[in-house]
């Protein structure tokens, strides 16, 4: 068999995504006929057809569905090579991968990636925005170079380099109608009386909380469970369907509602995160424009 051509693994991974070979060539800048030809090529010298294809839908085959993370990884040690040859000779290239919490306030995100593309303009930048325990494993896996996380104080992240960002309280978050939006304090007691939205179970944003209404003794409501924080749980609170408990850091972020600082508080710690096995040039140099730098230990 003739070795494989990046050219053919990208138009791979381009029909995998969009499921439609006109959308992939137009992604990769090529016309669909040469991009079908390589396909068919590639497919000859492997032996197995890669996609079904119907006048309908385009799906990849058992044989593709192998082939395409294989094809993946092609691809990123080729692009992680060429970075990594740019900056022997001084120049920051490739790609740079930041996982981030919704709520992240430890570092000004955008503000920082502003000042990264500004110095070093030839460096593609994708942001995933997830939970942290999505972060986590992401980095560990090599998806992302580094994330910015939140966790309860009483958890770590595992299998991944940390380091230790800033500490920060809950506030209680309220429509401005609502009768605790003039209180100067309220305690976990008195918030458990209210219907509560909030992360899903399970998830490292929402044990933070469960785990100081459980140690306060104080049992709560969560009326509703959404996945993200900046869009429809502030919405909910907005219209005093139920509050919120978000960090205080963050809260400033919001309009169009009210937080009250608790007493009792539970507390969140922002990590930084990375995969030192993994960790590109560009990666590198952005932690470097936040005034950090590695020991190779654990914060």
């Amino acid at each position: 068999m003739d070795f494989v051509e990046l050219h053919q693994l990208r138009y791979v991974v381009a029909v995998a995504e969009t499921n439609n070979f006109t959308r992939a060539a137009e992604r990769c800048l090529v016309v669909q006929s040469a991009l079908s030809h390589q396909i068919a090529r590639l497919e000859r010298e492997l032996g197995a057809r890669l996609f079904d294809r119907t006048s309908r839908r385009v799906r990849l085959t058992p044989a593709g569905a192998a082939f395409l993370p294989l094809a993946r990884q092609c691809l990123d040690a080729a692009e992680r090579a060429a970075a990594e040859v740019a900056a022997a000779v001084g120049q920051v290239r490739g790609r740079l991968t930041v996982g981030v919490i919704p709520t992240v306030a430890a570092v000004d995100i955008p503000a920082a990636l502003r000042a990264f593309r500004q110095r070093y303009p030839h460096v593609r930048v994708a942001l995933r925005v997830g939970p942290s325990e999505h972060l986590v494993d992401q980095v560990r896996n090599g998806e992302i170079e580094i994330g910015f996380l939140g966790l309860p104080v009483t958890s770590r992240p595992e299998g991944v380099r940390a380091r230790r960002l800033a500490q920060d309280r809950l506030v209680a978050v309220v429509a401005p109608t609502h009768p605790l939006a003039h209180e100067a304090e309220v305690d976990l007691a008195r918030l458990g009386a209210e219907p509560f939205v909030d992360l899903p179970g399970g998830t490292a944003g929402r044990a933070q909380s469960d785990q100081a209404f459980a140690a306060a003794g104080v049992h709560r409501e969560v009326a509703f469970e959404v996945t993200t924080v900046d869009v429809m749980m502030v919405r909910l609170v907005r219209q005093n369907l139920c509050v919120a408990l978000l960090p205080s850091r963050y809260a400033p972020h919001l309009s169009g509602v009210v937080t009250v600082p608790v007493r009792d508080a539970p507390t969140r710690v922002e990590h930084l995160i990375w995969n030192q096995g993994t960790l590109t040039p560009a990666a590198t140099a952005f932690l470097a424009e936040l005034d950090i730098t590695f020991d190779g230990g654990r914060d």
